[in-house]
């Protein structure tokens, strides 16, 4: 005998309930309560801006690495820091670009007649 001719024979077929849902109760509306009122906003006075001293990376890493090499009179190619800090190029731009405003620098980008990049801190 197959498993198909044990089965009973039931009127729907897929997951349907034998039994209706009851219609919901409706809620009875809440009498309405007395709003409290809140004492108004006392403003503060506005803090003074702290300026944000420039920081320096620690002395063995990477960022001050590129920070060195741009430091030179005559700057550093893109591919110098990437050899240097084995990172990809989009990565050594992405630092450059933060690095000004973390580090308080001026970074000017010139292009060569070979069509490279050369980055040096601007004074």
């Amino acid at each position: 005998m197959s498993r198909r001719a044990q089965r009973p024979q039931t009127s729907s077929t897929k997951g349907a309930s034998p039994k209706k849902a009851r219609p919901r109760a409706r809620k009875q509306p809440r009498a309405a309560k007395p709003r409290r009122r809140k004492a108004p906003r006392q403003v503060k006075a506005a803090k003074p801006a702290r300026a944000k001293e420039a920081s320096t990376p620690r002395a063995e890493s990477k960022g001050a690495k590129i920070l060195e090499l741009i430091g030179r009179t005559k700057g550093a190619t893109l591919a110098e820091i990437m050899q240097a800090t084995s990172w990809q190029a989009h990565s050594v731009r992405g630092f450059l670009s933060t690095a000004a405003k973390n580090h308080g620098l001026k970074i000017e980008s010139k292009k060569t007649e070979a069509g490279g990049r050369v980055y040096q801190i601007k004074k």
